[in-house]
């Protein structure tokens, strides 16, 4: 995969920030790419040269921006529309995989969410607080969904390439919280959806133009943003990466903004790259999707 970022990085990527001027490394710049037909399905986000003798700054495309993925630009330009948080209390709603629901097990999502608590507590901000749902039903969870203002999924998600809307995230009642349900979900705007799960920002091959997939879905709904994946996450992995981007979110005494979690994504996916036991498909999949 690595190799084949490079025509990506020459012929697409590089000549874009060169027309934007984005050609300082290390000055990091925010960018939306709203990619349309194939470039759906590519990694725009970890475009660079990956040749050991350029391993210093200025040849991959996260040494130059912090990005970001759009399903369309009337939803970004929605996303944009100023919010006033309803109060300074923000709650977070972390749903996991229940221990035995049949499904093939994810012992990362305990870790996971006890991470996430972990956070919480030991945050300036003590006005945040967590409801954990490990066995809500379909019902429930899109209960809790709209009153709170942050969602956690640790979860296995599935995507349906007969029925895209039918894609969602597995939950204890062994149902399916699909995109439609999603969609439907009537909820003040704003907000950060987290979803741990494999596949969340995946559409289908033969309805990539409307990219329809769980983390477009979350947009639709009203989050404002959204940590979603490309492809499937190491169990081992997920844990680290949702406790750094909490810890980078929460680390001031202010209700956090979700509206940094792009950052917080950029820097969490970092630290596992300068670690040398994780490979460049474990921390690929990562991606941003929204404001």
């Amino acid at each position: 995969m690595s190799a084949g970022n490079l025509p990506l990085w020459k012929c697409v990527v590089k000549p874009v920030l060169d027309a934007l001027a984005f050609s300082s490394p290390g000055d990091l710049s925010r960018i939306f790419w709203c990619p349309i037909g194939p470039f759906t399905f590519l990694p725009i986000h970890a475009a660079g040269f990956y040749d050991p003798a350029y391993s210093q700054l200025g040849h991959k495309v996260y040494d130059f921006v912090v990005s970001s993925y759009v399903p369309s630009l009337s939803i970004l330009a929605l996303s944009r529309n100023p919010i006033t948080p309803p109060s300074d209390d923000l709650r977070l709603l972390a749903v996991r995989q229940p221990p035995s629901d049949g499904q093939c097990p994810l012992p990362g999502v305990h870790k996971e969410v006890e991470r996430i608590k972990d956070i919480i507590k030991n945050s300036p901000s003590a006005r945040t607080s967590l409801l954990e749902s490990s066995a809500g039903t379909v019902e429930e969870v899109l209960m809790l969904m709209k009153e709170t203002d942050w969602v956690h999924f640790a979860c296995h998600g599935i995507q349906d390439a007969k029925d895209p809307t039918a894609s969602g995230l597995c939950l204890a009642d062994k149902r399916r919280l699909k995109i439609s349900d999603i969609i439907a979900l009537s909820r003040p705007r704003g907000g950060l959806a987290f979803l741990s799960a494999c596949q969340t920002a995946t559409g289908d091959k033969d309805l990539s133009d409307e990219a329809i997939h769980i983390a477009a879905g979350m947009l639709f709904a009203g989050y404002g943003g959204v940590v979603g994946t490309m492809w499937s996450i190491s169990d081992k992995i997920a844990p680290d990466v949702a406790r750094d981007v909490y810890a980078h979110l929460l680390e001031n005494g202010t209700r956090p903004d979700y509206r940094e979690a792009a950052l917080a994504l950029h820097e969490a996916v970092g630290f596992l790259r300068e670690d040398e036991n994780v490979s460049f498909d474990e921390w690929i999949p990562f991606i941003h999707v929204g404001l």
